[in-house]
């Protein structure tokens, strides 16, 4: 994981600007550069992850123009081979060095061309103008802001631009930014044609991607772990990992020294599939005292975002300070594309795809964003194998009869597509999860709910929540992170859209916790 920023313009105050790169240190500990490109400023911060020699760091510089990306371009040995055929060279064995030329190439159709992770900010030193691209899921970050002077800055987060910009936002997934607008060039949730693949197909299918999208995610110059909840998502590409991978994968679970749920099952799933695990508990007392820590670096003051962090914060931290590993793959966005315990709610299939679509383009606000950030403060990258675009392509465009919940088991395509093939065991496979901030013990948000309600009386919750128009806080709970998100990011809070719940206007919905725990059809989840 890396860190860039840009501020696209002259008269840029340098001190400023090198200092708000610097507030993301940790997400790129190796190596800082920051270059003048005659016309602003590009800056980056090195974690070594795919071409580990010093001629792979950035900005990369050609004929004049500069280019800085956080990402991985999977697939780019192709695309260079294509390029030398053209009569460009290359310096290094970074992905990254790629982009400059394909952008000689095919200018901002390149982005589309792109089978990547990615976030990028390109200085074009033959018309004197910047280009800024994000991936179409948002899997890797990307804020932007004007400075007083109506100058545009761009970041890998925004705490680089506290104080430089004055409203921040997030950079909209599946656009690239050119002549002072933004461009919408791929999006991912959209379908144009519904495919009607029968369910052995279908299922066939899935299981065919799934397994080269994490394929993809094992090449790597540095070492590579796994989170392994117990859940059906992780344990999933923990499974197909270990069947690819020519020794045991490590893999790391946590939970509350009380009462965590899956555990049991992560160590399951590790014993099956013949993992190096490593158990990691936290404390309640740890939980609370990390909470001011946790939003500062998300973020964010949306509930379930920071409650979920809480463990994969606390498991990352663990496996920075006892391994030498460098890129983790996780289970996120399975979710979204095939269902939660919500959805059993959805009133139609139709109801069900456009909640699908909603979710999906606005990931890049909750559960990429905390993976993420939890990743990379720990100066790790995260990987994101159930992001693979060819596979989300292909799931969104299912027939959504065929993913709403009637099976009297959720998610039963992605269950059905790896039945009987001897990847998990069946108590694994057909096992209910439960929710992350759960399944690492029910007592943290129990705690995390007491903790807030010591913080505030009725009376003075009731006065403090009036102040904030947008996403209004609603518990004692939610109270006490937007008071804290707003201590680290003052009037920022549109960045963040909402808060992440059920789609109250479902009946079944309309509750006031996030948690799946609240809903009447948890059952077996929590157990």
């Amino acid at each position: 994981m890396c860190s860039i920023m840009g501020y696209c313009g002259e008269n840029a105050d340098s001190a400023l600007f090198a200092m708000g790169l610097a507030r993301t240190a940790s997400r790129g500990p190796d190596e800082s550069r920051i270059v003048d490109t005659g016309a602003g400023l590009l800056g980056f911060q090195r974690l070594s992850i795919m071409g580990l020699t010093p001629s792979g760091m950035q900005p990369f510089e050609l004929n004049g123009s500069y280019v800085v990306c956080n990402g991985e371009l999977y697939g780019f040995a192709k695309e260079r081979d294509l390029l030398l055929s053209k009569g460009y060279t290359f310096r290094s064995d970074s992905d990254c060095e790629i982009l400059l030329p394909l952008y000689f190439e095919y200018g901002t159709e390149m982005f589309a061309r792109l089978d990547a992770e990615f976030a990028c900010i390109l200085y074009d030193g033959r018309t004197g103008e910047y280009v800024a691209a994000r991936d179409p899921i948002g899997i890797r970050p990307l804020y932007y802001g004007y400075d007083a002077a109506g100058t545009i800055l761009f970041a890998s987060e925004a705490k680089n631009l506290v104080g430089l910009a004055e409203k921040i936002r997030p950079f909209p997934p599946g656009h690239y930014w050119q002549k002072g607008r933004f461009v919408r060039y791929c999006d991912i949730a959209e379908v144009e044609t519904v495919c009607h693949d029968d369910l052995e197909t279908a299922c066939g299918r899935i299981r065919e991607l799934l397994v080269e999208g994490v394929k993809k995610r094992l090449v790597s110059d540095s070492k590579v772990g796994f989170l392994l909840s117990g859940g059906l998502d992780s344990s999933l590409v923990c499974a197909i990992a270990a069947r690819e991978s020519g020794k045991p994968i490590e893999t790391f679970a946590i939970g509350m020294s009380e009462d965590a749920i899956d555990l049991k099952y992560a160590k399951q799933v590790a014993d099956f599939i013949g993992s190096h695990h490593t158990e990691v508990y936290m404390t309640p007392e740890e939980v609370v005292s990390s909470l001011e820590t946790v939003i500062h670096l998300l973020g964010t003051f949306d509930i379930t975002t920071i409650r979920a962090s809480m463990g994969m914060y606390l498991v990352c931290k663990a496996i920075h300070e006892r391994t030498d590993l460098r890129v983790i793959l996780t289970g996120e966005i399975s979710d979204e594309l095939f269902g939660y315990k919500y959805t059993d709610f959805a009133p139609s299939a139709v109801a069900f795809q456009e909640e699908a679509q909603k979710r999906v383009r606005e990931l890049h606000m909750y559960d990429v964003l905390r993976a993420d950030r939890c990743i990379s403060v720990n100066s790790l990258e995260a990987r994101v194998p159930f992001g693979d675009l060819a596979f989300v392509r292909y799931v969104m465009s299912l027939d959504p009869s065929m993913k709403i919940n009637r099976y009297g088991k959720g998610k039963y395509l992605l269950r059905h597509a790896f039945e009987g093939l001897g990847y998990l065991p069946d108590s694994i496979l057909w096992r209910e999860k439960a929710a992350f901030s759960d399944a690492v013990g029910h007592s943290m948000v129990d705690d995390l709910k007491a903790f807030a309600e010591t913080q505030y009386t009725d009376a003075e919750f009731e006065e403090k929540r009036k102040k904030y128009t947008h996403a209004r806080p609603f518990t004692k709970e939610s109270l006490l992170y937007r008071e804290i998100f707003e201590k680290y990011y003052p009037g920022q809070a549109e960045m963040i859209a909402d808060f992440w719940m059920p789609n109250k206007s479902w009946e079944g919905c309309n509750v006031n916790d996030p948690s799946a725990r609240v809903l009447s059809n948890y059952g077996e989840s929590g157990k």
